[in-house]
């Protein structure tokens, strides 16, 4: 363990040296470096830090948690100051994770639904002897995968998304890996010169998989259930296992050698999950192949 007291941990990012995560419940950014030490990057209650990547210039890129906040998507400055970044009015709300290439594209990803009262309500009836999949339940929204450009303008590439969550790009910046949580299947696509996306297809099922990375081999560290952290190959061939004692819900390679697997994970409670004692932990063990690809 390489930190613990803390909310969820989410959004992991090895940046200069230390890992980058929102401490969701908390409304911070927290970097940690392997030795264990930690700040408080950025304390914003206005923002409530949902999720983070850089852009190849140093930027940071902060999706905002708050739906009060009124931008979609921040950068930060040199100065530390907040500004909206993208035109991004044509997108859908809601947005979840992104993730950032290479060539300075960001995909965003999201879906229009209360996710939590969304839970709330299939847990009622799950426990009433209702077992309709999340993603086939009436009141489930699909979700979507949207692309900015470095120019700023914003459009939809995918749909129909059951649940997105991590996104990860090969090194190549030509294959976008994205997690669909509500079917368990890690889906890719082909990434076109323009940033588009096409040739849908698994590339792995049977997980439960939230955050995602890559790894030199190309397998996609994930979760699997609620206690094991899995290294997939193309084609769902599990190579390694972690199992740790609560959710995983991120997943991150770093450290001096990017061999270094980081593991998000805290006690899921839905119906109190920014309440309660704080569960979260950052979990560090080592990695058969270092880290590739972004973030």
């Amino acid at each position: 363990m390489l930190l613990d007291g803390l909310g969820i941990g989410e959004s992991p990012r090895w940046h200069e040296d230390r890992l980058w995560f929102c401490n969701w419940g908390t409304d911070q950014i927290v970097a940690v470096d392997i030795e264990g030490n930690s700040e408080v990057v950025l304390h914003d209650a206005a923002v409530a830090p949902h999720s983070i990547d850089w852009l190849p210039d140093g930027r940071l890129l902060i999706v905002p948690g708050n739906a009060d906040c009124t931008a979609r998507l921040l950068q930060q400055d040199a100065h530390g100051s907040l500004t909206p970044y993208g035109r991004l009015d044509r997108l859908p709300s809601g947005f979840n994770e992104i993730t950032t290439d290479g060539r300075g594209n960001v995909y965003v990803n999201g879906a229009d639904f209360n996710f939590l009262a969304f839970i709330e309500q299939a847990m009622k009836d799950m426990a009433s002897g209702d077992q309709t999949p999340l993603h086939e339940r009436p009141d489930f929204v699909p979700g979507y995968i949207a692309l900015i450009t470095p120019d700023g303008e914003a459009r939809q590439v995918a749909d129909d998304i059951a649940f997105p969550n991590g996104m990860a790009i090969t090194p190549d910046n030509r294959t976008l890996i994205i997690s669909e949580s509500f079917t368990g299947a890690l889906t890719a696509f082909d990434v076109a010169d323009d940033g588009g996306l096409s040739n849908r297809r698994v590339f792995a099922d049977g997980l439960g998989p939230d955050g995602i990375c890559i790894d030199a081999d190309g397998a996609v560290w994930t979760s699997q259930g609620q206690r094991d952290c899995v290294r997939v190959t193309e084609g769902g061939q599990i190579l390694t296992r972690v199992e740790i004692d609560r959710d995983p819900f991120a997943c991150m390679l770093g450290g001096p050698d990017g061999q270094t697997l980081f593991i998000m994970a805290a006690v899921w409670n839905p119906a109190n999950p920014f309440g309660g004692p704080r569960t979260g932990q950052v979990l560090i063990i080592d990695a058969p192949a270092p880290h590739t690809g972004w973030p």
